[in-house]
């Protein structure tokens, strides 16, 4: 079965996941952003044994530590979707602008498309590409464990910001009710950012998608 555990990073407290086959204990990191020891300190404390970085997209609250991990670990780059190739790119800007450390250039070892799948040890899960918040925005779907890691796509009563570059409110609608919606009312969802809610409360609650 798929185990996680969220631990909040950088000054935006960004929720990354460290995710393993409870089998295995093989892991990956979902979104390093920063604050690299700790994360590997904690997959230690875990006695998860860390061999991939899984990536929803490419901004740097979600992205800025990968470069730094996956060297140190050596370990492979899986996502995002190649649409967020420009904010990759851009990656060293935006840690200047919003005051984060120095981030790491890198190049993903594997892009994702929609209908993908990545593993761990016994455990698969299921890539949707899901747009909106920016072009290449990915998910990650398990289906045994009823949970899914959507970045910044959903949040508990919100919904991902569509100002920023590639950006678009309507595809980030669909996105959630064409892509979300699907995988069950009582999947758990983990945000990129604040409290896990399910797909069922949001669809119901949440004001900017309630009743779509």
């Amino acid at each position: 079965m798929l185990r996680y555990e969220s631990v909040p990073v950088t000054p935006f407290q960004q929720n990354c996941s460290i995710v393993w086959c409870d089998q295995t204990m093989a892991g990956a990191v979902i979104d390093p952003g920063g604050e690299i020891d700790r994360l590997c300190a904690r997959a230690a404390e875990l006695g998860v044994k860390l061999e991939q970085i899984w990536l929803t997209h490419a901004h740097i609250d979600h992205a800025g530590g990968t470069g730094e991990l996956s060297r140190t670990l050596k370990l492979p780059i899986v996502g995002p979707h190649s649409g967020d190739q420009f904010w990759i790119d851009g990656l060293a800007q935006q840690a200047r602008m919003f005051g984060f450390a120095p981030a790491e250039a890198f190049t993903p070892t594997r892009w994702l498309v929609d209908g993908d799948t990545v593993s761990l040890g016994h455990s698969t899960l299921a890539v949707r590409h899901c747009p909106g918040h920016t072009p290449g925005h990915v998910v990650f779907f398990s289906a045994e464990a009823k949970r899914c890691f959507v970045g910044d796509v959903l949040f508990a009563g919100s919904i991902g910001r569509t100002d920023f570059p590639g950006g678009d409110h309507d595809t980030l609608i669909a996105s959630i009710t064409e892509r979300l919606w699907p995988m069950g009312d009582d999947t758990v969802f983990i945000p990129g950012h604040g409290p896990e809610s399910t797909f069922g409360r949001e669809r119901r609650s949440n004001p900017y998608v309630q009743g779509r």
